[in-house]
């Protein structure tokens, strides 16, 4: 969007005259203007997006504000490059000058573009409702409410019947939630027109919400239901009174389609009487959140997605409408085809709707099976049902989802790694009280409750650990983000022909680029040149080795770098010319040779991540971290040495994460500087912080993760004992170990960490075959995991040892035979999971969950809370023999 590049300019404006006085000296004065200019452009933009409607005359307008601003920025930063480089105190005057004229003529050229997308944005009609885009707007009647060929809903239709016939003490709403196009509507039309529910409901009411929301229509749609009376001199408040009283009698369903705010929800709600506990009403919707807030005690319905046999059946009931029957030269294909349908019912229909002209020509079904994803996104019935989500998503929004499309097709992507890239591109403005980090998880928390993106994985916390993006609304984000719409990236690729797309030299234009295949070698032998790319990020599948001769090439094509992710090529060392590039926020690099980070990444003003994927057991950091004012988050795998802590400069302040970091480089000085740390690793010998104080005074780490390794396994070099309590930070709410073998009985101190939620005890944590766990500790502990352990018998000496515990998580524990009674009776325990145990162990595992459903009066479905019970496929057989 335009707004967020002028915001990401601005920003950056913000820092060079707070944190950059020595680069930017003798040009204050034009920067402070051009500062003001940008607030007033960002504030008017802001205001008018929502306000007036996005037909193509506003299009254009955002088109050309924001390639004036990425030129701006180009043209600034490029500046300030050439002025870093300065080392004569003659050049650098001589360069303060010329910042100081660029920044103007900057201004000049600006000023007209503004002024112009002011007064033609002015004269554009106010928007009514939500401000889509005239050509994207849908009404109900395109959407066909099919009653024909709806295959794969059974189960769920079976389901939400068996909601319906539930009794209540309350009017009981139930609702149905899923990614668009996944049949939603379809599923609850089947359940309307079903004859049993006709029957069983003598008042059924139909009301289609949609987006353009009209809680008046609604009212007035029910109440003629009731009467022909024209009701509509009546004001809204009398309308939903007269609903309320309508409804408070008698058994009725109401169903509410496509229902798309909590606002929305907030209107309605009054209208409808609570305690009738005869009525049902139920609700589709794209948004869990809406979904979650009109039932506090039933969790939303959430629809499947077909299965690939599911998908085939419909595929072949669409095209063979009067035979139903494929030609058995065509079935191997079309169930391919099906299988890239991704399980999304609308996008098996447009497939249907483009092979059933070409129901017997093979040649016509290989095209499509070669470009399924491109049919699907052709046809403007997926395109609007999902550019629907997209214009009501709020601003800051847009482009974080977008981005999404950088992603190759059904890849399993790190919410670590995509929040930190979202914040590294600009797409995230900070709010008061939170970090850009917590902005950021809120944002992808968003659009999975949004039913854009799916969470894959969460952690032990419940947070999201990885996400995935469903192909259909990747290639959408693709067509958005493409340079003839908003230029926010470009994947590079390679033709049938061997050509390039977009050409080495249309790179030029382009500001962020994506390759997800194996051509990133051919590419960069091409030296191409983009003085605007501001992204080079690389998802080949492959690892690739980097020769020596090309460690360079990624800065020598892309002096203005913010973000370089090229973790599938292996380098032999740091590439020492990205030291230069003063503008990288985010770098994520590997290579099995990578043993240092050099000095000269402290020059690097603006980096907030680093990444290293290394093999070796140790990386040396040189990097001067009291320079590093920007810097968030310091990340390997390898034992970080870090060179000695210097008192100087503001860096180390913003410091998140720092893992891992060697035992050694653990000092009071370090972590005095780094206070303000929520995620540290420490790796070595870990007896140096048995007696230190320094841990204990970090207040806001929140994870921290112990790795006992030594090169030496004499006894001489374990761990004997835990650091006491006040040793260790106090606000600690997950702590993983690996390696420190202690003894079972120094479980004790780890219990008074009040603060701890998450517990994990991995690779012999805690060593010996005897646990007997003792009551009054671990009060908050949501979370036990334990794996790899020798331990064979665990034992409870109270009734309720862990108060809190909601997950319990075995897993290679062959030894152990049995769970506590007390802890498998644990008021809050959710879900218990075990894999590669004994089968006395699983025994035991089902013996509980037979108790936990006896004492529940069995698991209702849907409701809230309950007991699950996770098992791998042929755990009791395959584990060892006791």
């Amino acid at each position: 969007m335009a707004e967020a590049a002028v915001t990401f300019l601005l920003e950056n404006v913000q820092k060079l005259l707070v944190e950059q006085m020595n680069l930017i000296s003798g040009a204050e004065k034009e920067l402070k203007q051009l500062q003001s200019e940008l607030e007033l452009m960002n504030a008017f933009l802001i205001e008018y997006a929502n306000n007036r409607e996005k037909g193509q005359v506003f299009i254009q307008f955002e088109r050309q504000i924001r390639e004036a601003v990425y030129e701006a920025e180009d043209t600034l930063d490029a500046c300030l490059t050439h002025k870093a480089k300065s080392k004569s105190a003659v050049l650098l005057n001589l360069k303060n000058a010329d910042l100081a004229k660029k920044v103007k003529e900057l201004r000049l050229q600006l000023q007209p573009i503004f002024d112009r997308a002011i007064k033609g944005l002015n004269a554009l009609p106010v928007a009514v409702g939500s401000g889509i885009p005239h050509d994207n707007k849908l009404k109900k009647t395109e959407l066909v409410l099919r009653e024909d060929n709806v295959v794969g809903f059974a189960d769920e239709e079976a389901t939400l019947i068996k909601y319906l016939y539930e009794k209540t003490e309350q009017l009981d709403v139930i609702s149905i939630v899923g990614m668009p196009g996944l049949g939603k509507t379809t599923l609850a039309w089947k359940i309307y027109r079903d004859p049993k529910i006709q029957f069983e409901f003598p008042t059924l009411i139909w009301v289609y919400v949609s987006q353009e929301f009209n809680a008046r229509e609604v009212f007035l749609t029910i109440l003629k239901k009731f009467t022909r009376e024209d009701m509509s001199g009546k004001d809204d408040i009398e309308l939903r009174q007269l609903v309320r009283s309508r409804l408070e009698r008698g058994r009725f369903l109401l169903f509410m389609d496509d229902v798309w705010t909590v606002d929305d929800w907030k209107q309605i709600e009054p209208a409808l009487p609570r305690n009738n506990k005869l009525g049902k009403v139920l609700i589709t919707s794209r948004h869990e959140r809406v979904a979650k807030q009109t039932n506090l005690n039933r969790e939303p319905h959430k629809l499947r997605f077909l299965t690939t046999e599911e998908s085939w059946e419909l595929l072949e009931l669409e095209v063979f409408v009067k035979t139903n029957t494929c030609p058995k030269e065509l079935k191997g294909l079309g169930k391919h085809i099906a299988a890239q349908c991704r399980g999304v019912p609308l996008a098996v229909v447009v497939i249907g709707g483009t092979l059933i002209e070409k129901r017997q020509d093979r040649r016509e079904w290989e095209k499509v099976s070669d470009s399924v994803s491109s049919y699907i996104q052709d046809d403007k019935r997926t395109e609007n049902i999902i550019s629907m989500s997209y214009h009501k998503l709020p601003h800051n929004l847009r482009d974080c989802f977008l981005y999404l499309g950088i992603f190759p097709e059904d890849t399993e992507i790190s919410a670590w790694k995509l929040t930190r890239l979202w914040i590294a591109e600009g797409f995230i403005q900070q709010k008061r009280g939170r970090s850009l980090e917590e902005v950021a998880e809120d944002n992808l928390d968003d659009l999975v409750a949004r039913n854009l993106v799916m969470a894959e994985k969460t952690k032990a916390n419940g947070d999201i650990n990885t996400c995935r993006v469903h192909d259909m609304i990747r290639e959408f984000c693709q067509n958005e983000a493409e340079f003839a719409n908003k230029n926010l990236f470009q994947e590079v690729k390679k033709t049938r022909h061997g050509v390039f797309e977009p050409a080495i030299s249309e790179i030029v234009k382009r500001r962020r680029l994506c390759i997800h295949s194996n051509v990133v070698m051919e590419f960069l032998r091409k030296r191409p040149k983009g003085p605007g790319v501001r992204s080079f990020v690389c998802f080949s599948k492959e690892t690739i080795g980097l020769p020596a001769e090309h460690t360079g090439s990624i800065p020598d094509a892309f002096a203005l770098l913010r973000v370089v992710d090229a973790t599938p090529l292996k380098f032999t060392k740091f590439p020492a010319k990205l030291t230069k590039l003063i503008h990288l926020r985010y770098i994520a690099l590997s290579g099995n040779e990578f043993k240092a980070l050099p000095e000269g990444v402290s020059n690097l003003w603006n980096l907030q991540t680093v990444k290293i994927d290394t093999t070796s057991r140790e990386l040396e950091v040189r990097v001067d971290i009291s320079k590093m004012v920007q810097l968030r988050h310091l990340k390997t795998k390898a034992a970080i040495s870090l060179k000695e802590v210097r008192l100087r400069g503001g860096g180390g302040e913003n410091l998140q994460t720092l893992s891992r970091l060697s035992a050694e480089s653990c000092t009071a000085e370090l972590f005095s500087r780094a206070s303000n740390l929520k995620n540290l690793g420490i790796r070595g010998n870990l007896n140096t912080l048995v007696d230190a104080a320094y841990l204990g005074k970090l207040e806001k780490l929140e994870k921290l993760k112990l790795v006992h390794d030594t090169f030496s396994k004499t006894e001489e070099n374990a761990l004997h004992r835990f650091p006491h309590v006040h040793n260790l930070p106090p606000n600690l709410r997950m702590l993983t170990l690996s390696y420190t073998q202690l003894a079972w009985t120094q479980m004790t101190t780890l219990g008074g960490l009040h603060s701890l939620e998450v517990l994990k005890l991995k690779e012999m944590a805690f060593k010996g075959g005897l646990w007997e766990t003792q009551g009054g500790g671990f009060p908050n502990l949501e979370t036990l995991h334990i794996a790899r352990t020798d331990l064979k018998t665990w034992t409870a000496a109270s009734d309720e040892p862990f108060p809190k515990l909601k997950n319990l998580i075995l897993k290679n524990c062959e030894g152990l035979q049995e769970i506590p009674s007390a802890v498998g009776k644990g008021k809050s325990l959710q879900l218990l999971e075990i894999e590669r145990v004994s089968t006395t162990l699983v025994q035991s595992a089902k013996k509980i969950e037979k108790e936990r459903q006896e004492m529940q009066g069995g698991e209702v479905r849907g409701r809230r809370g309950g007991f699950k019970l996770k098992t791998s496929p042929g755990d009791a057989s395959s584990s060892t023999p006791n």
